[in-house]
């Protein structure tokens, strides 16, 4: 008798059990757009290359970019970007621009069109080197901010790319 008792208060725990919702996982919240930017930063400091490629700068190109990076500096992020539209205005496919232009967009969580740029100053860019990563680390934020880890890892796939190694002479 006792042994049926306890099989019954086993069987309506197991029941209730069974009825009980597990709380589902808290959703992980969005980077901020400065935690974004230093994983981008970091990507660009990380990546070593025996080939690095400056482009020449008209001087006032140079002084549109010197311009928006004070601006950007002092917390003025959509005049920077203006600043910005203004040198790509005069040069629409300058690699270093663009991808200037990106990281202002995403501070002023413009997401898809920071990606976009990434992926503009890559396919105009040298493909190597300190801007290459920052582009594929831009697409790959964007991506985690999307809340597409697979698109985010893809892109990661590609920051090995970035770096060529140097010829070993003997």
């Amino acid at each position: 008798m006792m042994r049926i008792r306890l099989l019954w208060v086993f069987a309506v725990a197991m029941l209730l059990e069974a009825c009980v919702t597990a709380t589902p996982p808290k959703p992980v919240p969005p980077p901020s757009a400065g935690e974004m930017l230093s994983a981008i930063d970091a990507a660009g400091q990380q990546v070593h290359s025996a080939v690095s490629v400056l482009p020449l700068r008209d001087s006032s190109l140079q002084h549109l970019l010197d311009q928006a990076h004070a601006q950007r500096a002092a917390g003025q992020y959509a005049q920077a970007a203006q600043t910005l539209d203004k040198a790509l205005a005069i040069s629409p496919h300058a690699p270093e621009l663009l991808q200037a232009r990106a990281e202002l967009a995403v501070r002023l969580h413009h997401y898809a069109k920071a990606e976009q740029l990434a992926r503009s100053s890559w396919t105009q860019g040298p493909r190597v080197g300190s801007l290459c990563a920052r582009n594929w680390e831009t697409v790959a934020e964007m991506r985690r901010a999307a809340g597409d880890a697979s698109g985010a890892a893809q892109a990661r796939s590609h920051l090995s790319g970035c770096s060529i190694k140097g010829v070993i002479r003997m």
